[in-house]
């Protein structure tokens, strides 16, 4: 096992030996200079390593694994899919695609995607096409492998993305199924934003001799991101949300934690007049899919959502994160707050606290290793209105060694996409 680390000097992706027509599609792309763990990932799996990476949200994972598998897969015979990318949401999945499709479109190299919630005879004909790589969610890749129509034969790279998203939402068991499918001698990548103990269950049945890639330290949120505690009641969350939605101009992520809360919130704001979509694990995949790109594409600009956006979920120009319900799992504080201020942007996030939320509050100011700033009145760019009552009020609070073990939450295929969305003009 070896640690590779970021060097003192950044590298460019033309140190990196890739070929010059990938280094023409970076360039396109908005690619100037590898980040930190790309620097780190990229040369070790362009040799062929195992590569275990781990870094925080909005850093660049995507490309750190992709770049390196376009130029290994480019070369070798077509016919069958030559490289699997699991991932944890239909999300995550299809930003992946994306990624893939820009930039392995200098090489030859296209993906297909299969998720669960997706037509799949759709998706058969899409594994007709011939793809490189297949993106996929463990539970819909699984029913194409019962029903025969993917085979894991001919695979030589394999990457786990989010491989601890893919633990905390229950998939061991189907893990465990595909990793027994696949081929003896290939290339495994594992992608992490954190670095929890069942990981390493993961690590040690998936890797051989890995490169470790680690550039994350303590979780903490991205510099460019101010973030508030701001001390309410439940019954005063809407209102309070309103007055901060008042005077912004950006676009608003608002994160619960129930789904049938996010969808009671966003018909509150339907009503009002606000321009805004809803996204959770109970909606169609036509639904999900059309919500994140009309959030995208700013015909929406607020998205209410659950958990399922706190990850994976790369919209450029998000200005403002807001808790309306703090997260459960402390990690998923810093995820959730980071889907603003990525690549060195600058963003705000604000986080609704009651009196009840006082454990959670400590759990994620324990992780964070300091206190979250508290707020009176709204943080950021958003100012309040002297009018607004609700401005002029005080809010306080007073496994077995070869097999992964299943966690609690149960492992559903209907519960399951980072990467730049520009053209490359393939």
């Amino acid at each position: 096992m070896s640690t590779a680390m970021s060097s003192s000097a950044p590298l460019s992706f033309e140190s990196l030996k890739l070929s010059p027509q990938l280094l023409q599609v970076l360039t396109k792309t908005g690619f100037i200079e590898p980040t930190p763990i790309q620097e780190c990932a990229i040369p070790a799996a362009l040799e062929g390593r195992d590569v275990m990476g781990c870094a925080q949200t909005g850093t660049g994972k995507t490309a750190a694994f992709v770049i390196p598998m376009i130029e290994r897969l480019a070369d070798l015979p077509k016919g069958h899919p030559r490289g699997l990318i699991l991932a944890p949401t239909r999300e995550l999945a299809f930003q992946i695609q994306e990624t893939v499709d820009q930039l392995g479109c200098s090489r030859r190299v296209f993906a297909t995607t299969i998720v669960g919630g997706g037509d799949m005879q759709a998706q058969v004909r899409g594994l007709r096409q011939r793809p490189t790589i297949l993106v996929a969610t463990p539970g819909r890749l699984l029913d194409h492998m019962w029903q025969g129509t993917i085979h894991l034969r001919h695979l030589q790279i394999v990457v786990l993305d989010e491989a601890d998203r893919m633990l905390d939402m229950g998939f061991a068991p189907q893990l465990n199924q595909i990793l027994d499918a696949l081929p003896e001698e290939r290339q495994t990548l594992l992608f992490s934003a954190t670095m929890p103990m069942d990981l390493g269950d993961l690590a040690r049945m998936s890797l051989k001799d890995p490169v470790h890639a680690m550039v994350a330290k303590r979780a903490k949120p991205a510099d460019g991101v101010t973030h508030t505690f701001h001390h309410t009641t439940s019954a005063d969350k809407t209102s309070l949300l309103l007055s901060l939605l008042q005077d912004a101009g950006d676009s608003i992520l608002v994160f619960t934690r129930t789904k049938h809360r996010a969808d009671r919130l966003t018909e509150t704001l339907e009503k009002i007049g606000h321009r805004v979509s809803v996204l959770h694990g109970g909606r169609r995949l036509s639904q999900r899919r059309a919500a994140l790109e009309g959030f995208r594409r700013g015909r929406f600009r607020i998205l209410v959502a659950t958990d399922i956006a706190a990850r994976g979920l790369d919209v450029a120009n998000i200005g403002h994160v807001i808790n309306y319900d703090l997260p459960n799992v402390p990690e998923d504080y810093v995820h959730r707050i980071g889907r603003t201020a990525r690549m060195n942007a600058k963003g705000w996030a604000t986080s609704f606290v009651t009196i009840e939320d006082a454990r959670h509050v400590h759990a994620i100011e324990k992780l964070l290793g300091q206190a979250v700033p508290r707020a009176g009145g709204s943080p950021g760019p958003v100012r309040p209105n002297p009018s607004n009552s609700l401005s002029r009020r005080r809010h306080s609070a007073g496994h077995h060694a070869q097999r992964l073990q299943q966690p609690d939450q149960s492992g559903n295929s209907q519960h399951r996409r980072r990467s730049r969305s520009t053209s490359s003009g393939c």
